[in-house]
């Protein structure tokens, strides 16, 4: 055999071999092969020690449960409502909780704003005619019921019994010694220069009795004031306009808003209006507005 065939003969040994995962040594000093060495291939690509995971790799599903876990039944006790409010907490959303209780007649006083024993009491009870947990404090599901059967509150339903915030003084009440009274938020600010001394929320005439509104003086004062038209007696009344006084009044102490005066300006805060009337003399400025 020629050397072309003894060249094609050993890279067709080289291929086969090289195929079966063998490679050749180089050929030693003496011109002879040495014996094929043994080379293991891998049968994938080992993995990087602290290099990130291949972008193309799926995540391993996560094991399924065994079918004892998958039958077990779900805990038996619900979560329980969030608490909306709760005694001692105060605001629009607790005069609105006692506006609603009122209407169904669960709860008398206020609203006050501020969630005290009877509320919780009123609550309470509430829940208890539903079948509800009779805690005293208002959830969320003791709270949609309550939505469902009452009708969303005006502003005097909120304020019946008074504490409603004062608007701002009319310009004619910023100088002397004036009470400034707002139809508008029905408050009664005692000023002086400018200054407010005292707020305390009021009642004024009916449609057919109203109020009359302006700039006015009071002109007598009567503490223990008896109407001679209306028989009904007017304590601490001060006079600014014919009949029409100032003065405390003990029907709005009880109904608030409910109700309504013969014309005077009303006052439910027994010691607030003897403050005032301490305080208050002939001459003095009343301001009647809107």
């Amino acid at each position: 055999m020629g050397r072309k065939g003894i060249a094609v003969l050993a890279v067709l040994g080289a291929a086969a071999v090289g195929a079966a995962g063998c490679t050749v040594q180089p050929a030693g000093a003496d011109g002879k092969g040495a014996p094929p060495v043994r080379v293991e291939v891998p049968s994938r690509t080992p993995d990087v020690p602290d290099g990130p995971a291949s972008p193309s790799r799926t995540p391993e599903e996560p094991a399924k449960p065994s079918p004892s876990a998958s039958s077990a039944k779900p805990s038996s006790s619900p979560t329980p409502a969030r608490v909306l409010w709760s005694p001692g907490d105060e605001g629009r959303d607790v005069r609105e909780l006692q506006a609603r209780l009122r209407q169904i007649a669960w709860i008398f006083h206020g609203p006050t704003g501020t969630y005290d024993d009877l509320t919780a009491e009123a609550v309470r009870g509430f829940q208890g005619k539903r079948g509800l947990p009779e805690t005293g404090v208002t959830d969320t599901v003791t709270w949609q019921r309550l939505l469902a059967m009452t009708r969303e509150p005006g502003r005097w339903d909120l304020y019946l019994m008074g504490g409603q915030p004062a608007d701002q003084p009319d310009p004619r009440c910023m100088t002397g010694r004036v009470m400034c009274i707002s139809k508008s938020s029905r408050t009664l600010r005692w000023m002086v220069d400018g200054r407010t001394v005292s707020t305390m929320p009021v009642r004024f005439g009916s449609e057919y009795t109203p109020t009359r509104e302006g700039v006015f003086r009071v002109y007598w004062k009567s503490r223990h004031h008896v109407s001679t038209l209306y028989d009904s007696p007017m304590p601490y009344a001060m006079f600014f306009s014919g009949g029409q006084a100032v003065h405390y009044s003990s029907d709005f102490a009880a109904r608030g808003y409910a109700g309504a005066s013969h014309g005077c300006v009303n006052v439910r805060d027994e010691d607030a209006i003897a403050r005032l009337y301490e305080q208050v003399r002939d001459g003095d400025k009343v301001v009647v507005h809107w």
